[in-house]
């Protein structure tokens, strides 16, 4: 399981690569269980109204989050590319430079152990 994680503005945002072998979650919309490398992570854009606030930078905005769209892969390579396109393009929807975002990517395991994993909540 690898997890990815972008940094800016004060915030984070965390996704989960499930690698071949691994359990990935299963609802509506979630992807073949034949692809090896599945990517799960929220969605979100920024609202006028209503949604819940969260601060980037020193500004404190509403933002909505979308239903989780996993996407399936055949290679790790393609699922990495994928993930941190897919974190990059969360904070740039918040007005973030895509360059400022920082990815980190962590390898554990499903149950958080053998790799640095923190719990983001």
């Amino acid at each position: 399981m690898l997890l990815v994680r972008g940094r800016a503005g004060g915030t984070a945002l965390t996704g989960t690569i499930y690698e071949r072998g691994e359990r990935s979650p299963e609802f509506s919309g979630a992807p073949d269980d034949d692809a090896p490398y599945v990517w799960v992570c929220d969605a979100f854009y920024e609202v006028e109204s209503g949604g819940t606030e969260q601060t980037v930078g020193e500004e404190t905005i509403n933002i909505a989050f979308e239903s989780p769209m996993p996407r399936g892969f055949e290679t790790r390579d393609a699922a990495l590319e994928a993930a941190e396109g897919h974190v990059r393009t969360q904070f740039v929807r918040l007005g973030v430079d895509r360059d400022s975002v920082e990815i980190e990517v962590i390898e554990t395991t499903p149950d958080g152990e053998g790799g640095d994993w923190e719990d983001p909540t």
